[in-house]
């Protein structure tokens, strides 16, 4: 912004400069002069265009490459949810997911309610006495990935970062975290930014790892989870989609 007030003041001190020059300057001299004065304005005008350009370019191309991110770190959050619904632990790499995915089934079943004689109340009363009981019935099986993915097979290459540098991939990890001596399972998924908008304007790339935003994607990185404290959802405001 600053560097516009002043791109705009100097245009219109080249301008009156212009006038002084068609006014008092030597005839001989009128002709460089000005079109020295008329590139120069040529020259401010564009960099003033282009600093209110960029930005404007830069939101667009981050909105748009966040938006993809997200999804791939919401297929990475479900499949790690559906690992610990399963197993009770979070997958500790891509290629023990995947082959959790291939693999794994999920119980359906049902539960009921029913009664049973109590024995121990039965033989001190001389009496049938019951009791309330649930029981758990299975019902069937069904695939994790036809739960999750259908027909599809993108998840075989979710650790994938789907824009910004060549060849980039998520970081991954998982543990656990004590908590009234009780052992529960984390995990966290994330890519930089610098990663995400590798190719883009550094200065304004600089201003986003800063972000500190209610409608903005805050710190240096798009994250799902946390090794940190117990939860599952991202970072990315809900503009984005469901974070949680």
């Amino acid at each position: 912004m600053n560097f516009i007030l002043v791109a705009v003041a100097v245009i219109l001190v080249t301008i009156g400069l212009v006038k002084l020059v068609d006014k008092f300057i030597p005839a001989k001299f009128k002709p460089v002069l000005t079109i020295l004065l008329w590139v120069l304005i040529a020259f401010l005008g564009y960099q003033t265009y282009i600093s209110i350009y960029e930005p404007i370019k830069f939101n667009k191309v981050k909105q748009k490459r966040y938006a993809q991110v997200i999804e791939s770190l919401k297929d990475i959050r479900d499949s790690q949810l559906a690992h610990r619904q399963v197993t009770g632990t979070f997958a500790k790499d891509f290629n023990g997911l995947i082959k959790f995915i291939d693999t794994a089934e999920y119980t359906i079943t049902q539960r009921r309610d029913s009664s049973i004689i109590d024995e121990d109340l039965t033989r001190r009363y001389g009496v049938d006495t019951y009791k309330d009981i649930v029981i758990i019935d299975t019902l069937g099986f069904v695939p994790v990935k036809d739960s999750l993915f259908k027909t599809s097979n993108r998840y075989k290459t979710m650790m994938n970062v789907p824009v910004g540098s060549e060849g980039a991939k998520f970081e991954m990890k998982s543990g656990f975290l004590e908590q009234n001596n009780i052992k529960i399972p984390v995990f966290e998924a994330l890519v930089k930014k610098n990663v995400i908008l590798s190719d883009q304007n550094k200065d304004l790339l600089i201003q986003e790892n800063q972000v500190v935003s209610v409608d903005g994607v805050n710190g240096d990185a798009l994250k799902v989870g946390s090794m940190d404290e117990v939860k599952t959802n991202g970072n990315w405001p809900k503009t984005y989609g469901d974070n949680e």
